[in-house]
Order: structure tokens, then C-alpha cells, then sequence
């Protein structure tokens, strides 16, 4: 039983090595070419506050390179389209998420326009619409438009697209209802919000409603169906398969890690979290535990091991950080590690190792990029930690942990 351990370890990881060499090599190169694109292209934005609004969402540059980490699973050939569609598709979550929290006098129907947007970027023959109907601003110089072209131009260049796309626009319609009900303390009602993840929640999963909330606001699902929709053939069974393990369980984790860690900046800021629902770390450590089993189960359970090291990576970017390691925090990030097992503990060990190599050298390409809502999956990235591989908050800035909800995030 050792010796079987040991292999099954080693195999873990030249897996993770694999793909981290696939990502630096082959991918790396796209998502930074594209980030000077976007860069360039946000400059001539007429309007001056949404061409703010533009530079800050590239500020969330982590989100994308996040999204394109899955593109390392994809093959050669195919993999500049799939970067091209998953860094449009988040590059256009990031720039409607900030748009919809400018005050509106409809938020809600404001927020459902705007991220229609996204069906769109994933519908190859559909026509554009007037996104920002509901929005005092609109001169954006046609860069929304473009982005979400941009997108479904890559997306009609991978084989089995449309094979995915009922699915993805499945997951992107989780999205549209999560953003148009969680609009806000200040313009919207979170009620909205309760009602329709207690409508959605999958029978018998035992999803809490924040939790099954948590799950539609995650893009992960629909980068996991662009990688696979560069294959020649797709086995249905498959796409049904990790349709179920992102929504709910990956997708659950995702987000309320991605709260967990940025407890200190809500409560600063007054922004609700659904991580402040759980009635105490306690009860959030259990459940998070409970979600981590889950979806660590889900991912083993697809084919090939890219799901399990996606997984990994994700739960390691947000738990190496030290808000993970706050008092109030520190329960959930143990008890989502134990769940994790294996995997978790490898990817830790290279993620730690990135961020010494940021302490060394913040300018080092590797260096982990800013954090930001939405999809952040990194892969292992310091080539130099693989071979060790395989061998916060302010005092009460985590109450929401405790009962005390301030909100939705």
C-alpha cells in the first residue's frame, strides 16, 4: 500500500509539473499579449469614467490568467482560440461586474441587461443588443461589443462548441441572475437573491441558498466546457458530468473562498459577503469541509486528473495568502486543506514557493497576479518549486462569520 501512495503521489506530481510547464510555455505568452492589447484598446475609450471603470477591471488581471489556465489542458493547436475566448469572456464578467455597482436608478433590470452581454459572447450567431439601455453611460467606443465578438469568433474556432454551448449557456444564465439580484445594499434588495438560489438549488444536495448563490456567480464551469470544447469529439455523458461538479460544488467553493479571504476589505468597505451567512467559523468550517469533500469527490470523478489539479490550484491561491490564516479563518482554510488531501498539500507547496519568489522579486513573471472577483484558477506557476513539490483580517472584520450577514457579496 506504500509503494501504491507513493506512485500515486509521484504521478500527482509530474501532473502538476506537466501542466505547469503547458501553462508557462504555452500559454503565459498568449495572456500577456493579450493584456497589452486590452490595455491599449482601453485608452481610446471616449468616455472618461467608463474608460476608468475598463482600466480597473485589467486591474483584476489574476481573474483572467485564471480563466486561461485552463487553456494548459487544451491541445496545441487549438489552444490560442481558447485563450482568446476565455480571456474575452472574463475580461467582459470583470467590466460588467464594476459597471452594475454604479448607482442605477433599476438596478436590477439595469444589471440583467448589461450581463446579457455574456449569453452573447457565447452565441456565435446572436445579434448584439443595447446593453447599456438601463445605464446613464454608454460611449464606450464599441469596446464591450468588441470584446464580446472577440469572444465568440474564438469560440466558433473549437471543434466541439457547440456541443458545449447548451451547458455554458446554462452556467452563463446563473451568472445573469446572481449579478442582476446582487446589486447592492444601496440600489437593490437581497431578498431577490434568497429566492432565487432557494428555487435553483439542486434536490438533494442539502445546499444552504447562500452556497447554491455562491455557485451561479462562478465562471469556472464555463472555462472547464471551452477546454474540452477544443477536443474533436465530446462524450455528452462528460459534459453532463462536469456541469454537476462545478454547479454546485466547485463553483460553491470557488466563490466563498474567494469571500473568505477578502473578509477585511468588506467589512472596510461595507460590502456584503455570502461567507458572512454561515452562523459562525465554526459552522463555515464545517460546510466549506463539506464542500471541498465534494467537490474533490466531483473532480475525480471526470476523466484525466486536469479537474483535481484546477481544484487544487484554486482552494491553494486563496489559502496561501495570510487573511487565510486570521483567527476566524483559519478553521475554514484547515478544514477545506484536509478535505482536499493530497493535491491540495502539493499545490500548496508550490504556491508558498511563489509567493517567496514575489517577496524576492515582485517583478518576476510568476509572481502571483492581483486577486479580483470572478474565476482564479492559477496553475502552479514557479517551474523552480516543482521538483520541492514532488520530493487577517482587522480584529473583527471576520464577524460576519458570526451571524452578523452584513451581506451579499
Amino acid at each position: 500500500m506504500g509503494s501504491s501512495k507513493a506512485g500515486s503521489s509521484a504521478a500527482l506530481a509530474g501532473s502538476f509539473a506537466g501542466a505547469a510547464r503547458r501553462y508557462w510555455l504555452g500559454v503565459f505568452p498568449h495572456v500577456c499579449a493579450e493584456r497589452r492589447r486590452r490595455e491599449a484598446r482601453a485608452q481610446e475609450i471616449p468616455d472618461l469614467l467608463l474608460r476608468q471603470v475598463v482600466v480597473d477591471a485589467l486591474r483584476k488581471w489574476g481573474n483572467i490568467e485564471g480563466a486561461s489556465a485552463f487553456a494548459a489542458f487544451v491541445p496545441r493547436r487549438r489552444r490560442a482560440a481558447a485563450i482568446r475566448a476565455m480571456a474575452g469572456f472574463q475580461s467582459a464578467y470583470n467590466y460588467l461586474d464594476m459597471l452594475t455597482e454604479l448607482p442605477n436608478t433599476d438596478p436590477e433590470t439595469n444589471g440583467r441587461l448589461l450581463h446579457n452581454a455574456l449569453l452573447v459572447a457565447l452565441d456565435p450567431g446572436a445579434e448584439h443588443l443595447d446593453y447599456y439601455a438601463h445605464h446613464h453611460l454608454r460611449e464606450d467606443g464599441g469596446y464591450l461589443a468588441e470584446t464580446v465578438d472577440g469572444c465568440r469568433t474564438a469560440l466558433a474556432q473549437l471543434p466541439s462548441f457547440a456541443a458545449v454551448a447548451p451547458a455554458a449557456r446554462r452556467a452563463a444564465e446563473r451568472i445573469v441572475a446572481f449579478q442582476s439580484c446582487n446589486t447592492g445594499e444601496v440600489q437593490g434588495d437581497y431578498a431577490a437573491l434568497e429566492r432565487w438560489a432557494r428555487a435553483h438549488t439542486p434536490p438533494a444536495t442539502g445546499m444552504r441558498w447562500w452556497e447554491t448563490a455562491a455557485a451561479a456567480g462562478s465562471s469556472l464551469c464555463i472555462y472547464g466546457l471551452i477546454a474540452l470544447a477544443a477536443e474533436p469529439r465530446v462524450d455528452p455523458a462528460e459534459i453532463a458530468a462536469m456541469e454537476a461538479a462545478y454547479f454546485p460544488w466547485i463553483g460553491a467553493l470557488h466563490s466563498l473562498l474567494d469571500n473568505l479571504i477578502d473578509a477585511a476589505e468588506d467589512y472596510a468597505t461595507g460590502q456584503r459577503s455570502l461567507a458572512g451567512c454561515y452562523a459562525s467559523p465554526r459552522d463555515a468550517a464545517t460546510r466549506m469541509g463539506m464542500l471541498a469533500e465534494r467537490s474533490m469527490h466531483a473532480a475525480q470523478s471526470l476523466p484525466g486528473r486536469r479537474h483535481v489539479l484546477v481544484l487544487a490550484a484554486m482552494a491553494s491561491f486563496y489559502l496561501c495568502t495570510t487573511e487565510a490564516r486570521a483567527p476566524e479563518a483559519a478553521p475554514v482554510a484547515d478544514a477545506v486543506l484536509d478535505a482536499l488531501g493530497e493535491p491540495a498539500r502539493l499545490s500548496m507547496m508550490v504556491f508558498r514557493s511563489r509567493l517567496a519568489l514575489r517577496r524576492l522579486a515582485p517583478s518576476v513573471p510568476g509572481a502571483p497576479a492581483r486577486r479580483g472577483d470572478g474565476a482564479e484558477v492559477v496553475i502552479p506557476a514557479a517551474q523552480e518549486a516543482l521538483p520541492a513539490a514532488s520530493a487577517i483580517a482587522a480584529p473583527g472584520a471576520l464577524g460576519a462569520l458570526g451571524g452578523d450577514a452584513r451581506g451579499i457579496k
